[in-house]
């Protein structure tokens, strides 16, 4: 029985497939502030990218933690979703859940922080 409700979440085709990422990504971006936020600070990067003409190798640095963040917030908006729907009152493991989740997304920042700081900082520094 599973398996046969299963069947109407499975895709057809490749271009179904990629239809139901684009429309995950687009709930992220609509639904989640974090993820606003994260496109918001990954375009003043770009930006300060730009103007300190950073090298190949920073700009595939960045454009990883940028990567990184942003599918973090997006499986993170994902399991929050479903924890909500398997368990909608509130218990401890699906606090751990949502908690754990919501962490490697601020781990993964953090890090990402840390990057950008190690590109950036010198750079400011050298304007002194």
């Amino acid at each position: 029985m599973a398996s046969k409700d299963n069947k109407k979440y499975k895709s057809k085709n490749l271009f179904d497939s990629f239809h139901h990422a684009f429309d995950g990504l687009i709930y992220g971006f609509r639904t989640t502030k974090n993820l606003r936020v994260d496109l918001f600070v990954t375009a003043i990067v770009i930006v300060c990218g730009f103007v300190f003409r950073i090298s190949l190798l920073e700009w595939a640095l960045l454009t990883i933690c940028f990567g990184l963040v942003m599918a973090l917030e997006l499986v993170n908006t994902a399991i929050e979703e479903a924890v909500n729907l398997a368990m909608p009152n509130l218990h401890p493991i699906a606090k751990i859940s949502k908690d754990v989740a919501a962490g490697a997304v601020m781990f993964a920042a953090i890090l990402s922080s840390v990057v950008g700081f190690l590109i950036f900082i010198p750079k400011f520094i050298d304007l002194l």
